[in-house]
C-alpha cells in the first residue's frame, strides 16, 4: 500500500494549542515522530545526567569554583580566584557552568548539569535540521544515533568544553541550513555567530565546520551568485567579530593587571590560538607546543583503532559508503544538496585533522564528529531505502552497507571477547538476516516503478516515510519483510555503540581523558571500565595538552603495571614531577568526587596525600598548615603546576597560584614577579618539587627561592617567603 500523508481538516492547527504541538508537534506531522523524538531525548537524558559525581576534570573544576569567587576570575577563566593564570581554553564553556554555580552554589550537579541539558539540546537541534532536509525518519535516526555515540555520552558527562563546543556548532548548521532553504541572509549571519561562540570554547577547532557552511551556502543558495558572495563576506565579518572580541579584550588589557594566558608563551590569547590550541594540535612539536597523542598513532586507520573503534567508528563505514552514494545519485537528492554538503563535509574535514594530526589527540575530541556522522546515518539510510525500491541497479546498496557495517561491529566488539561475549555474535546473527531479507525482498519484487517515484517526504506518515511501494503501478513483492529487515539493521548497527553508551553511567566521572566501553581492547594502553582515563596515553615523561593531570579514579592496571591513568603530565622543576607515569600503590591522584582525600582507589595512602605525583603530594597535614599560617596573603601558596593548585583550590576554595600553569612549563613566573608578590604580602608560601629546571624560566626561580626563603621545618618542600 501507498504511504501517504493525511492533510489536515481545516481550523485543526489552530485548535491544537502551543503546550500541544510541544508534545505532540504541528498536527500535520506523523503522530510518531514527536513523542519518539521525546523518547530519544529522555533517553539522551538519562545517559548523560544519570548518577553524576565528582568534580570531573579538577583543573576546570577549579576555575569554576574560582569563577564564583571572584567576576574578574569568571571573565578572564582564571585558574584561581586571585587571577594569576587563566585556563589553556577561552572561557565561554565555564561561564556557562560558572553561572550556573553561582545561581545554585557550586557541587557536582550545578556544574555538570548544564552539561547534560546541552548535550541533550545538541540533540534535538540535530534532529530538526536534519528532519527538515530530509524527513521525519531521518531526523529520529539522527537523534538516535547521536545519542548513543560512546564517546558523546562520556563527554557529556564531563565539564570538558566539547560539549558547548558541540551544541554551537550545531546550532551553527541549523542556521546555515536555514539560510539556503528560506534565502535569508540572516539566518546565515547567526550562523557566522554560533561558530564564533565556539570559536571561544575550544579556538580553531571550532573552524573546522566553515568550509563545510561555506560551500554549502555558496553552491546552493537561491540568491545570485554575486549576492551569494557578498552574503559570505558579510558573516566572514560576523565570524572574525564574534571569535575575536575576548581575545582582544584579553590582549589589549594591561598584562600586569590580568592573569597570564594559560598555555602560551607570550603571554597572549593570539599565540594560544595559533600555537597551542591551533597549528600545535595539527602539527605537534613543530608547529606549535604539541604533545603526545592519546587516541592512537595518526593515520587514515586511527578512529578504527583499539583506542578509537568503540568511541566514534561504529557507523564510519555506513556514512562512507552513503556518501559516496549521495554523490553518485545528485540528481536524486530533491533539494537535499546543501544538507549533504554540510554534514558531509563536516565529517570528512573532521575525519581528515583528526585522522592525521601529528599534536595532542584525545578521543574526546572525536564527539565533534558525532553529529555529522548522526546525519548522514539518517539521511543515507533514507536515501538508500528510497533507491531500494525504486531501481533494481542500485537495490543492492542497502544491504550491502547493513553487510558492511555488521561486519564492522562484529570486529569491534570481538576486540574485547570478555564485554558483553554474545553480543558480537548476535549482531552478526541480526545483521546477515536484515541483510537476507532485503537481498530476498529486491528478488522478489518484481520490475521497478515507472519514473522511479516513491512516497514519502517530509510530511508522509509512518516510521517509513519515503519507503518504497508496495502495491498499485509500483514494485510489488513483500515490502512488509523488508521495512522489518531495515529496523532489526538499525538495531544491529546501534547495539554495540548502546553497550559502550551504558558503561559511563555506571563508572565514576573521568575529567582527564572520558572514553566509554570496556578496557579490554585497550589494554596495550591502559584503560578501564566506563571511561577510565588511560586509553591511549601517552609515553611517560611526555606532556599532555587537554584537561589536567589524572584526578577522579584509577583505572586497571596495565600490562606495564602503571595504574590505568598516567600520572600528572609535567617535566622536571616546578611540575612536580619527573614526568614518569605513577605506579600503583603510590599515593597520587585520588578522590573520586573531586575532592583530595576521598575513595581513591589507586594509592595505599590516597586519602592523606595528593596533589603533586609521587614524591611531592600535599597532605592534609601540610595543606592545614597552610590555611593556618596565611596570615592575610591573597594565595593560599604557588605550586608548581595546575595539578597540585586544582587538588588545593578544589579542598580549601582559595586561591593557589599554578605557576607553570597546566603543563608546568608556562613561562608565568619569574624571580621578579614572585619577589613583586611577595614584597606585597601577597605570597608568603612557595612549595618547590623536583628541582631542576625547563621552560619558563623555572631555574631562575628555584634559584631565588633557595637563596631567599627559608625552608620550613616539618614540611617538606614548603618554603616561607618574608617581605
Amino acid at each position: 500500500m501507498t504511504v501517504t500523508a493525511q492533510p489536515p481538516s481545516p481550523g485543526a492547527e489552530a485548535s491544537r494549542g502551543w503546550p500541544a504541538r510541544a508534545l505532540l508537534g504541528p498536527v500535520d506531522d506523523p503522530r510518531w515522530s514527536r513523542p519518539a523524538l521525546w523518547g530519544v531525548l529522555a533517553v539522551a537524558f538519562v545517559l548523560y545526567a544519570w548518577a553524576l559525581s565528582g568534580m570531573a576534570n579538577e583543573y576546570y573544576a577549579a576555575a569554576i569554583l574560582s569563577g564564583t569567587k571572584s567576576w574578574k576570575a569568571f571573565f578572564f577563566g582564571a585558574l584561581d580566584a586571585g587571577s594569576f593564570i587563566t585556563v589553556d581554553k577561552p572561557p565561554l564553556a565555564l561561564w556557562v557552568m560558572g553561572l550556573s554555580a553561582r545561581v545554585f552554589g557550586f557541587g557536582t550537579w550545578s556544574m555538570l548539569l548544564p552539561q547534560a541539558v546541552a548535550g541533550v539540546a545538541a540533540v534535538a537541534v540535530v534532529s530538526s535540521a536534519v528532519r527538515r532536509s530530509a524527513g521525519h525518519a531521518a531526523g529520529l535516526v539522527a537523534a538516535l544515533v547521536m545519542t548513543l555515540t560512546p564517546i558523546t555520552v562520556a563527554i557529556n558527562r564531563d565539564n570538558n568544553p566539547d560539549t558547548v563546543l558541540v551544541l554551537l556548532l550545531v546550532t551553527g548548521a541549523w542556521f546555515a541550513l536555514e539560510a539556503v532553504r528560506r534565502g535569508r541572509p540572516r539566518s546565515l549571519l547567526l550562523c557566522a555567530l554560533f561558530v564564533g561562540l565556539a570559536f571561544n570554547t575550544k579556538m580553531l577547532q571550532a573552524y573546522l565546520v566553515v568550509p563545510a557552511f561555506a560551500l554549502a551556502y555558496a553552491v546552493f543558495a537561491r540568491a545570485p551568485f554575486a549576492k551569494r558572495l557578498l552574503h559570505l563576506s558579510a558573516a566572514g565579518v560576523v565570524l572574525v567579530a564574534s571569535s575575536a572580541w575576548w581575545m582582544v579584550i584579553v590582549d589589549l588589557w594591561p598584562a600586569a593587571s590580568r592573569p597570564y594566558v594559560g598555555g602560551s608563551t607570550d603571554n597572549s590569547v593570539w599565540d594560544l590560538v595559533i600555537g597551542y590550541n591551533g597549528l600545535g594540535r595539527i602539527f605537534g612539536q613543530g608547529g606549535g607546543r604539541g604533545g603526545p597523542s592519546f587516541g592512537g598513532e595518526p593515520g587514515a586507520g586511527r578512529l578504527f583503532n583499539d583506542v578509537m573503534a568503540g568511541q566514534i567508528s561504529w557507523l564510519l563505514p555506513f556514512c562512507a559508503v552513503a556518501l559516496v552514494f549521495a554523490a553518485a545519485r545528485w540528481r536524486a537528492l530533491r533539494g537535499q544538496g546543501a544538507a549533504w554538503a554540510v554534514w558531509g563535509g563536516w565529517l570528512l574535514v573532521h575525519y581528515a585533522v583528526f585522522s592525521f594530526s601529528s599534536g595532542t589527540f584525545h578521543p574526546y575530541y572525536a564527539t565533534a564528529m558525532a553529529p555529522a556522522v548522526a546525519a548522514v546515518t539518517g539521511m543515507g539510510g533514507v536515501l538508500m531505502w528510497r533507491a531500494y525500491g525504486e531501481s533494481r541497479a542500485w537495490a543492492w546498496v542497502l544491504p550491502a552497507s547493513v553487510a558492511l557495517t555488521g561486519a564492522w561491529a562484529f570486529v569491534a566488539l570481538r576486540r574485547t571477547p570478555s564485554f558483553v561475549p554474545w553480543l558480537a555474535w548476535a549482531v552478526a546473527a541480526a545483521a546477515a538476516l536484515a541483510v537476507a531479507v532485503l537481498i530476498v525482498a529486491a528478488l522478489g519484487a518484481g520490475a521497478p516503478r515507472a519514473g522511479g517515484s516513491c512516497a514519502g517526504g517530509p510530511r508522509a506518515s509512518g516510521p517509513w516515510a519515503g519507503a518504497p511501494h508496495a502495491g498499485g503501478s509500483g514494485r510489488r513483492g513483500p515490502w512488509r519483510p523488508a521495512a522489518w529487515a531495515v529496523a532489526v539493521a538499525l538495531l544491529a548497527g546501534l547495539a554495540g555503540p548502546a553497550a559502550y553508551a551504558v558503561t559511563p553511567l555506571s563508572s565514576p566521572v573521568n575529567g582527564t581523558n572520558p572514553t566509554a566501553g570496556p578496557s579490554g581492547g585497550a589494554d596495550r594502553f591502559g584503560g578501564g571500565p566506563g571511561g577510565s582515563g588511560a586509553m591511549g596515553r601517552p609515553p611517560a615523561g611526555q606532556q599532555g595538552q587537554d584537561g589536567p593531570p589524572p584526578t577522579g579514579q584509577s583505572a586497571q592496571s596495565d600490562q606495564t603495571g602503571q595504574s590505568g591513568e598516567a600520572a600528572q603530565l609535567g617535566q622536571s622543576g616546578w611540575s612536580g614531577q619527573s614526568g614518569e607515569a605513577a605506579q600503583d600503590g603510590q599515593p597520587g591522584w585520588s578522590g573520586q568526587d573531586g575532592r583530595r582525600g576521598e575513595s581513591g582507589q589507586g594509592g595505599q595512602d590516597a586519602g592523606r596525600m595528593r596533589g603533586g605525583g609521587p614524591g611531592w603530594e600535599i597532605s592534609d597535614e601540610l595543606t592545614a598548615y597552610l590555611k593556618e599560617h596565611r596570615n592575610g596573603a591573597t594565595w593560599l601558596v604557588a605550586v608548581g603546576s595546575a595539578g597540585q593548585a586544582s587538588s588545593l583550590i578544589l579542598e580549601t576554595g582559595e586561591p593557589v597560584i599554578a605557576m607553570g600553569g597546566f603543563t608546568g612549563a608556562d613561562p608565568a613566573m619569574t624571580a621578579d614577579r614572585l619577589r613583586e608578590l611577595v614584597s606585597s604580602g601577597q605570597l608568603t608560601y612557595v612549595l618547590a618539587g623536583g628541582g631542576g629546571g625547563r621552560d619558563g624560566g623555572s631555574a631562575e626561580v628555584t634559584a631565588w627561592v633557595e637563596e631567599n626563603c627559608p625552608p620550613v621545618e616539618g614540611q617538606e618542600g614548603l618554603y616561607r617567603c618574608s617581605p
